[in-house]
């Protein structure tokens, strides 16, 4: 079975957690003793109905606030496929947790309440699933319960979020699906409270909507993790190189080029976990060896001859800021891309998204915690790249603050 990574997003109180709980539950995807335990803490806390948000909310300060604070992921299967859901926070001020929580994921799950339509953090979430590639968005317009199902105003929010929609350029399909993540309508199964819908439930979507174009198998990208010499008599000239397959294809005899240095040589052998391969392509993990002895360490780079990643140390990019002390013109810090780590400064700050009108907001020199925008950088040593937009594997890194190693950034490269 393949895997589907999808992330929830949308305002507070929209029902994310809620949406995930029915759909864990209706799918007979939690245990019995979890469910009760569930029961039993809805009981005490005097909840009308059996609160569901709470198989993902289990930190102690997101149950007394009914909201979710921090990512959690959790994990289940159907017999079509397996799922991994990132259970994102809806406030402002935790914009970066669902950065994190997207950064990873093939479909969007985008929710709505019917009683408030589209609003700033709808925008918000739907421009950070654009510029993070996320090709598949899911119009989840929840809480039709509390409508009384109407169809007019399920139509209303379809066409303005496809409105707004149509300025995004990454997202390519947008399925839109009334529900009531309380009540279980259109989750796992289609419910005769919507006659007038005729799609499918959110269940059959997620594990029937393709995602197999996503990966990059045209570029070959492998970039070096670990040198393996086992110092051994029976591996005792063996010499590999361990590593994440970021994009391509590659195979026994192919002729590849090592970067930075750009000697050529051919590719000897494939070896993973479960033997020897014939090839390995994104996003498996495996150890390739080489006809030659080239001198090759953690952070270089095997491509092929004739296509290969750009070189360089001016790095142009947008960034969604991740902490609380801003980032300035001519500030400094660790930048760690694919598996080369090196110092950065921040040569030009160009502009900051303004998320409710799309627009560039330029003579700006700072960001500040969750604020999105483009800005220039110098590296201390080059970096073998590719755009985002092409590869999100070697177009993407993160910057660290040297003081206190604090992750304050992510950046994709344009």
């Amino acid at each position: 079975m393949d895997l589907l990574r999808f992330t929830t997003a949308g305002s507070v109180d929209d029902g994310k957690s809620t949406l995930i709980g029915r759909l864990l539950h209706d799918s007979k995807s939690i245990f019995e003793d979890q469910l009760e335990a569930i029961e039993e803490s809805s009981r005490k806390r005097g909840d009308e109905h059996v609160n569901l948000a709470l198989l993902t909310d289990g930190l102690r300060a997101e149950r007394e606030q009914g909201i979710t604070i921090d990512v959690a992921y959790r994990y289940f299967a159907t017999p079509k496929r397996k799922f991994i859901i990132a259970d994102t926070p809806g406030h402002i001020q935790y914009t970066r947790n669902m950065v994190t929580g997207a950064s990873t994921a093939n479909v969007a799950i985008v929710l709505v309440d019917a009683r408030k339509g589209i609003i700033e953090q709808t925008k918000r979430h739907s421009f950070i699933a654009n510029l993070l590639r996320i090709q598949h968005v899911v119009l989840a317009v929840n809480k039709m319960d509390l409508v009384d199902y109407s169809q007019e105003v399920y139509e209303n929010i379809v066409r303005e979020y496809e409105s707004f929609a149509s300025r995004l350029d990454c997202i390519i399909g947008i399925q839109a699906i009334p529900i009531s993540a309380l009540e279980g309508t259109n989750v796992v199964e289609r419910s005769g409270e919507t006659p007038w819908y005729e799609g499918p439930s959110l269940l059959y979507h997620l594990e029937n909507v393709y995602i197999g174009g996503e990966e990059n198998h045209i570029d070959p990208r492998f970039p070096v993790q670990w040198v393996i010499r086992p110092q051994s008599d029976q591996w005792h000239d063996f010499r590999g190189y361990a590593g994440r397959v970021a994009g391509g294809v590659f195979k026994p005899g192919d002729e590849v080029a090592v970067m930075p240095s750009g000697f050529t040589t051919r590719v000897k052998g494939i070896h993973s976990a479960d033997g020897e391969q014939e090839e390995a392509f994104a996003p498996q993990s495996v150890c390739l060896t080489l006809e030659d002895e080239i001198d090759l360490s953690r952070g270089d780079m095997i491509a092929k001859p004739n296509n290969q990643p750009a070189v360089g140390q001016d790095i142009d990019a947008m960034v969604c800021w991740f902490s609380k002390k801003p980032l300035r013109t001519r500030g400094k810090y660790i930048l760690r891309h694919t598996t080369r780590e090196t110092k950065a400064i921040v040569e030009e700050v160009r502009y900051k998204v303004d998320i409710n009108t799309l627009r560039k907001q330029e003579e700006v020199d700072s960001f500040e915690l969750n604020e999105i925008g483009r800005i220039k950088l110098r590296s201390a040593a080059p970096l073998l790249h590719d755009p985002y937009r092409r590869n999100r594997h070697t177009g993407s890194f993160i910057l660290i603050d040297p003081d206190s190693n604090e992750t304050v950034g992510a950046g994709m490269i344009l």
